[in-house]
């Protein structure tokens, strides 16, 4: 008896320290319980194998940047560099017939080239790790771009089994994550490098006067951290079969705040590669949990970064626990009390939160639908989802609507969440066309019907796709510039977003209708990524080099009425500018003779059909595969009659 209970104490004991000495891994169990309360979808297989999926290629990411902060450094590169080492893979391999298994050797060698140089730029250039790999940033993304020419490029079949299941149930790259973990595990724990960057991290001249060879093992260090950058860049091209120019942006700070949440210290010397994993899957939990309760796109942003805080102040609380050691009394115990009661708050609040934001409260909806949008930061998708919400209003559904943030692997978590949580059926508009194709065919396989807006999907079948016609918008909009220009002139083009099919189907329909107008001549294209800031930046450049231009077309309303701003009083007078989407404010700026013209989808209407259409093919019933919504030019004349 006395034995059992002494076991039961050590038993009880042992799980204590363990949540004691690992703060973040106390907030995982906490947010597990927490989301389990809260959905019902959350803890089931498939969707915790869904959870690992999402968390894949961050945690490998931040692998690589544990070596980093271990030894008191930074990268802020390693987004980039995964997006140009998969770039350089998909450009070799289906491009230039380079051998898969030499593309796969030289897209490694070109994340370990950029860690090489972050490390010299810092070690033998003297330049600060902050500077350093922001410079790589910027030209990794930069070189990505002009590799694929703003373009997504198909990845080799071969090594897109990299993003398949073994058995039919267990995801690779859970295992490629699981392999990373080990293998940096092994690097800190037991080799001469590992207990150089912790040496390096905890006093760097000391360890230079102890005659460790800083800066080389520096470029190792760095070097290290671009191989695991390449890894996570093959892993995430191969979940999307393409290569994309613009793929991991941002990815470098969930990298370094699961580096972080994980008990790692910015100040270095200290770090484990379990305490990463840990930190990878509590974004993952958190992003995929909050995307089940139907939480506001724009609040799971907030929520995220609160419970990121609580986290990390949750570890900090831990580690001042154990700075004092009290081998007994109430001290020591009030202390682990306060720990487990700020566990309590994490709790707490993250329950808290998301029962107050949760909008998806409708237990008479007699059908769920997902609504995955590629953006919120537009007002053309923002109005598509003002349509689609009206309709489920009307229909009596129930809508969860989701932010891809222009991001097309965020959209296939998105995409995935859905299908695991057996919708009627999904909505997708797709950040990527090609890349949405993987997580469509799952929802296919699971007996989920999936209609596209705005954008197709390619390589998987859809129900019904509600479009307009970008080529044939493109066409009306350089007939409508060129005409107002009496068919002579000379002008420029505002792109959109590279890379995206939008920019590049509206700009091919743009210049295909200027082929009438020989008399028009294009003087210069810069991009502005659908954004209004820098539509206002760009133009106000590009009438350094080109103050007489005649007209501007611009790929977005958001993009034109930046370059009005740009153009002040010549707008609408000596400059005539034409932009897409029919948006509010555009319409507005047709109305005051600003804006000439806008290219109008009528987005509402898009939204609405795409709703309409999910239920019946959710319901089984008949729907049209292709349903074109009209496209029209808006301009002063016909303005007051529109309707979005």
């Amino acid at each position: 008896m006395a034995a059992d209970t002494l076991k039961s104490t050590t038993g009880a004991t042992g799980l204590r320290r363990l949540l004691l000495d690992n703060g973040a891994l106390t907030a995982l169990i906490v947010l597990v319980i927490a989301m389990s309360a809260l959905s019902g979808d959350f803890l089931t297989t498939d969707n915790l194998l869904n959870v690992g999926v999402q968390a894949a290629v961050t945690a490998i990411l931040a692998f690589g940047v544990t070596f980093v902060i271990v030894s008191a450094g930074i990268d802020l590169s390693v987004g980039s560099v995964a997006a140009l080492s998969a770039t350089v893979l998909a450009w070799s391999a289906t491009q230039e017939g380079v051998p898969v298994v030499l593309a796969v050797l030289l897209a490694v060698a070109t994340g370990i080239a950029c860690g090489l140089v972050n490390g010299f730029l810092i070690s033998y250039g003297k330049l600060p790790p902050f500077i350093a790999t922001l410079a790589m940033l910027s030209v990794g993304r930069g070189l990505s771009l002009v590799i694929s020419q703003g373009s997504p490029i198909a990845f080799p079949d071969s090594v897109s089994h990299l993003g398949d299941t073994l058995g039919g149930w267990l995801p690779v790259p859970v295992l490629v994550m699981v392999v990373m973990g080990l293998v940096t595990a092994f690097v800190l724990g037991r080799t001469y490098i590992g207990r150089s960057m912790y040496a390096i991290g905890g006093n760097e001249e000391a360890a230079r006067l102890s005659g460790l060879r800083v800066k080389k093992q520096k470029l190792a260090i760095y070097a290290l951290s671009g191989l695991f950058a390449a890894a996570a860049g093959i892993v995430l091209a191969s979940r999307l079969s393409s290569a994309q120019p613009q793929a991991a942006q941002g990815y470098e700070l969930d990298a370094i705040a699961a580096v972080v949440i994980g008990g790692a210290s910015l100040a270095g010397g200290t770090g484990k590669a379990s305490g990463t994993l840990i930190g990878a899957l509590i974004l993952a939990v958190l992003r995929n949990g909050l995307n089940l309760l139907s939480v506001s796109a724009f609040w799971q942003q907030v929520v995220i970064g609160v419970v990121i805080a609580l986290a990390v102040l949750l570890d900090t609380v831990r580690r001042k626990a154990g700075a004092a050691p009290v081998p007994t009394g109430t001290g020591n115990k009030g202390k682990q009390a306060l720990t487990y009661v700020l566990a309590a708050v994490v709790a707490a609040a993250v329950m808290g939160a998301t029962s107050l934001l949760h909008s998806g409260s409708s237990n008479a909806a007699q059908q769920k639908v997902g609504l995955s949008l590629s953006t919120l930061n537009n007002p053309f998708f923002v109005q598509i989802r003002a349509g689609a919400q009206e309709q489920a209003k009307k229909l009596g559904v129930d809508l969860t609507v989701t932010d891809a943030q222009n991001d097309a692997s965020q959209q296939a978590n998105q995409l995935q969440n859905f299908t695991s949580e057996g919708l009627g059926s999904i909505i997708v508009n797709p950040v990527d066309s090609d890349a949405a194709g993987p997580s469509v065919r799952s929802a296919n396989k699971a007996g989920i019907p999936v209609v596209g807006v705005d954008r197709g999907v390619n390589n998987a079948e859809t129900a019904a796709l509600v479009a307009s016609d970008n080529v044939e918008g493109g066409q009306l909009g350089a007939k409508a510039l060129a005409e107002k220009l009496g068919g002579r002139g000379t002008i420029v083009i505002l792109q959109g977003q590279p890379g995206t099919s939008a920019s590049r189907e509206r700009g091919a329909g743009f210049a295909e209708g200027l082929k009438d107008y020989p008399g028009i001549k294009v003087v210069a294209k810069q991009p502005a990524d659908f954004d209004r800031t820098k539509g206002l930046d760009v133009m106000t450049n590009l009438l350094q080099a080109h103050p007489d231009i005649d007209g501007v077309f611009a790929e977005n309303d958001e993009m034109a009425l930046g370059a009005i701003k740009a153009l002040g009083t010549k707008a609408g007078k000596s400059v005539q500018v034409v932009g897409f989407d029919g948006t509010p404010d555009g319409l507005k700026a047709v109305e005051a003779g600003t804006l000439y013209a806008s290219v109008a989808q009528q987005p509402k209407e898009l939204g609405r059909i795409a709703v309409d259409n999910a239920v019946r093919a959710a319901e089984g019933k008949k729907v049209e595969q292709t349903v074109k919504v009209p496209v029209k030019v808006v301009t002063k004349e016909n303005v007051a009659g529109f309707g979005g």
